[in-house]
């Protein structure tokens, strides 16, 4: 019978690969193979179908989860700032700032990919923008198409690991249920949680990491092969004054503090903080579609600064039965400066509706989170499936008989990631392997006695999972550009450009592994 169960969960996870690179759409496969099997495994004997009983209650914990109401907000917020012409005129200034040096391009696509993943967290966006925008510059000025392509592929993807990120908020939501289910498996009846905010502050230090190995293998390739990231002349460069800087670096700097820095200082939540930069996106883009009239978008955005200052200082809840003066008074304050962000935001909606921006960015984000939510129900049905043929057993005496322990238990499920890279999205891999392998990975030991941590694991997995967007054939990244890029521009130069930041980030991978402070230490000191 166990055989049965076994050879049949086998079977399910090769179908559902196979059907994906088919080209079937993703939520549909998991459940309808899901469904196939479980009717399968019911006329063989080996499955209950009261198992599906429980997928209701699945469906409505995945809705009502408050954790998840990020990834709208998220989206929301990046695709709005995408709309609202930052990247353009980043990439301009920072192209102007560092073009008069041999691979100065490259360095300044680097660095405006690391402020839009910090301020957007929208890899298709961000490599579609940059691609437009930066790859004929790059071609003309005699880049070689291999180095141009590979450093805006792989700039693109650094919003998968650099907070806020869409990845972070889902991987945190999968591990938080997989840790606290790892404790209860261990006897431990009072269990610890881990939050998107920890993985937030975790990802930060490894994600500036990899930006600066990025930026030496540049520098490198700068210096070996100059021919490769020739400089542009100075007659093209001209003087980019300290006005023009900030005019372009301050917005999404301010943006990033008040998103981050509200979640590492405590103020907000993950998802409050996701609220957030929502406002600051649509205050930026109405600040944007008119900039002689600014005063609306100053005024709520230092009302806004205010509110978050009152919230770190003062208790505003007026659901109280007494409230002290000083609260009263900061109530008070608070609800003149949420008049001022009501007014600026008012303001900005109507320039961004006129200039017809919001439509099309409230049906991207609509469209991007149906596809996630969809997804997460299709693996939901797909879990329960193949939990309930043992497959939940057959993975626990895998990594239990690996050899070298947890350990090696983490090298086999880190290969197992980095090879579905090549076929299937970060979404299935995080919604399917993830709650199978989690669990029992936080419960085995570790060389030292203790168990692994959930943020390291957590920051493990979203490097590794950052290499399916540049792996081919299905590498997401590489589909954007190729969509963008000049006819000149050969799909192989494409291919083979990524290969060194493929590397790159596997190295990144390895220091991840022998210095995990690098992941725990800032969550430790944030969160205690």
């Amino acid at each position: 019978m166990g055989g049965l169960q076994h050879s049949l969960d086998i079977a399910m996870f090769v179908v559902v690969c196979v059907v994906l690179l088919a080209g079937y759409p993703v939520a549909f496969t998991l459940a309808g193979v899901a469904l196939v099997f479980g009717v399968i495994g019911y006329l063989a004997g080996v499955f209950d179908l009261s198992f599906f009983l429980a997928f209701p209650q699945r469906i409505f914990g995945t809705m009502t989860n408050e954790v998840l109401v990020a990834v709208p907000l998220f989206v929301f917020m990046g695709v709005m700032l995408e709309r609202s012409r930052v990247a353009e005129e980043l990439l301009e200034t920072m192209g102007r700032l560092f073009g008069k040096m041999r691979g100065g391009l490259g360095i300044s696509v680097t660095i405006v990919g690391m402020l839009l993943a910090a301020s957007t967290g929208i890899v298709g966006a961000t490599v579609v923008t940059m691609g437009l925008l930066s790859l004929p510059t790059m071609l003309r000025y005699g880049y070689s198409p291999r180095l141009a392509t590979g450093a805006i592929a792989a700039s693109g993807t650094l919003g998968q690991i650099i907070p806020p990120s869409i990845v972070l908020v889902i991987l945190g939501d999968q591990l938080s249920n997989a840790y606290q289910k790892a404790q209860l498996d261990m006897g431990i009846f009072s269990p610890e949680t881990v939050s998107v905010g920890d993985l937030f502050a975790g990802a930060l230090i490894p994600g500036l990491v990899l930006v600066g190995m990025y930026l030496v293998y540049q520098v490198f390739m700068a210096i070996v092969k100059p021919e490769t990231s020739p400089a542009m002349p100075a007659a093209d460069t001209g003087d980019v004054g300290v006005g023009k800087i900030l005019h372009a670096l301050l917005p999404p700097i301010l943006l990033i503090v008040a998103v981050l820095g509200s979640i590492l200082a405590g103020v907000a939540t993950p998802t409050e903080a996701a609220a957030v930069g929502a406002i600051g996106a649509i205050l930026l883009a109405g600040y944007r579609l008119d900039e002689t009239r600014p005063w609306p978008v100053y005024i709520a955005g230092l009302s806004l600064i205010g509110v978050l200052v009152l919230t770190g200082f003062m208790d505003l809840r007026v659901a109280r039965t007494e409230i002290p003066t000083a609260d009263m008074v900061g109530i008070w304050v608070a609800a003149a400066f949420c008049v001022g962000i009501a007014y600026g935001l008012l303001i900005s909606l109507l320039r961004v509706y006129g200039g017809d921006v919001l439509v099309p960015v409230m049906q991207t984000t609509t469209q991007i989170t149906a596809m996630v939510f969809v997804i997460l129900i299709g693996a939901a049905l797909f879990s329960l499936v193949f939990r309930g043929l043992g497959g939940e057993e057959m993975v626990h005496q895998a990594l239990q008989g690996m050899p070298g322990g947890a350990l090696g238990a983490m090298i086999a499920v880190m290969l197992l990631m980095f090879f579905l890279g090549f076929f299937l999205d970060f979404l299935e891999i995080v919604f399917v392997v993830v709650p199978l392998v989690a669990p029992i990975l936080l419960t085995l030991e570790m060389p030292d006695g203790g168990t692994m941590s959930p943020v390291w694991l957590g920051i493990m997995m979203a490097v590794n999972l950052q290499t399916s967007f540049l792996t081919p054939p299905f590498g997401f990244a590489l589909f954007y550009l190729r969509g963008v890029a000049p006819a000149s521009v050969k799909t192989m130069d494409i291919y083979r450009g990524i290969i060194p930041f493929v590397f790159i980030q596997l190295i990144a991978l390895i220091v991840l592994w022998y210095m995990p402070a690098l992941a725990t230490w800032l969550p430790s000191v944030v969160y205690n």
